[in-house]
């Protein structure tokens, strides 16, 4: 029974993740190995609490071993990893208990700071535990199986996702904490964007550059600092400004275009349009601050673009430089006040047409 969400307005339909797919792959093909009957569909039990009824694909077996896959199903999310199909070959072993490993397409974890340690295949706990359970209920008391996910085509698909920033090499992660994939969850984004600072933190780094886009992560580049050092928070500002915090980091370098940052200036620190749109309302505010007269603070109250509205800005008067200056400082100023002075902060504020406009806040050296 598929399920579904409304979301601004749009009708959007649940999925399940690669560690639901890994559970009941292993669940079917041992239930196959120790029964002899080849079933087509199998029933597992997902930490959210629904149940889930999959269909097997590709049963091959051999003395000993059965394997068989299922394919994930993203739901609406834009997931890279939807329609791969999550494969698990279970094979006796001598005594007892249940072994896992990581097969082809199955990343394996290289660095510190994530929930598996360094070596192990990027099976994710939850999705371990979702295994070992599964298959627990369909195993024999006092025999043994070795189990191996592998995932053909995860290795291409792999560097689509986070993977390659994490230190996960040569395949996809099996993940999932609740085993549903939830159409265009922020907590899931969330908890990659936090990965990342996981993993900059285990190494030892303190300093790290927030953009909320590819105009900051493009100027910090030709800056020349180093790609991994730059997170797109997309936008959630403040939710990485508090991990930060937490992962132990001293300096911030905020990068980014005028038309997200002056929200920030206002103190919005989740700049999506559909939680906060004040751009022309904050600059405007400005624009009056600086002496705009009526007119022209109806002008940017209609305009488009924050491009359009420092044009208009800029005829009627007002130095943009000193203007840029006020909101960058704004800014800086907004930040340090949300992590209670709890990390140094340098914000750098661009625009398309006219490059860097200002800086602000305490310079960090790299």
């Amino acid at each position: 029974m598929e399920v579904y969400t409304i979301k601004e307005g749009k009708k959007l339909r649940y999925g399940y993740t690669t560690g639901s797919c890994a559970a009941a792959a292993s669940k079917a093909a041992t239930y196959m190995l120790f029964t002899g009957e080849k079933i087509d569909t199998v029933e597992i039990d997902t930490p959210k609490g629904w149940h889930l009824i999959l269909d097997v694909l590709d049963v091959t077996s051999g003395e000993g071993w059965v394997k068989c896959g299922i394919r994930k199903d993203g739901g609406d999310d834009p997931d890279a990893t939807h329609g791969l199909i999550i494969y698990s070959k279970v094979e006796l072993k001598e005594g007892e208990g249940i072994d896992v490993y990581g097969g082809e397409g199955v990343g394996v974890v290289t660095k510190p700071g994530l929930s598996v340690n360094p070596g192990k295949p990027a099976i994710n706990p939850v999705p371990m535990s979702m295994i070992l359970n599964e298959v627990k209920k369909v195993l024999p008391e006092g025999k043994g199986v070795k189990i191996t996910i592998s995932v053909p085509g995860g290795e291409k698909v792999a560097l689509k996702t986070f993977n390659p920033r994490l230190g996960i090499v040569g395949g996809i992660s099996i993940l999932g904490t609740s085993g549903i994939v939830e159409p265009m969850s922020e907590e899931a984004l969330k908890a990659s964007l936090e990965l990342e600072l996981s993993i900059l933190s285990a190494e030892g780094h303190k300093k790290v550059v927030f953009a909320p886009g590819n105009y900051g992560k493009d100027y910090a580049m030709k800056e020349g600092l180093e790609e991994r050092l730059i997170i797109s928070y997309w936008n959630f500002l403040g939710f990485m400004l508090e991990k930060a915090v937490e992962y132990g980091f001293a300096h911030v370098v905020l990068a980014g275009h005028i038309g997200k940052l002056v929200k920030v200036a206002a103190g919005i620190f989740n700049t999506h349009s559909h939680v906060a749109d004040a751009r022309a309302e904050i600059m405007a505010a400005y624009a009056a601050h600086f002496g705009a007269d009526k007119k022209t603070v109806d002008k940017v109250l209609d305009s488009n673009t924050t491009e359009e509205a420092l044009d208009i800005i800029e005829k009627a008067g007002v130095n943009i430089k000193d203007f840029s200056q006020f909101i960058a400082d704004r800014v800086y100023m907004k930040c340090k006040q949300y992590v209670y002075d709890k990390l140094n902060i340098e914000v750098h504020l661009i625009s398309l047409k006219r490059g860097i406009i200002a800086k602000a806040g305490e310079k960090v050296e790299w």
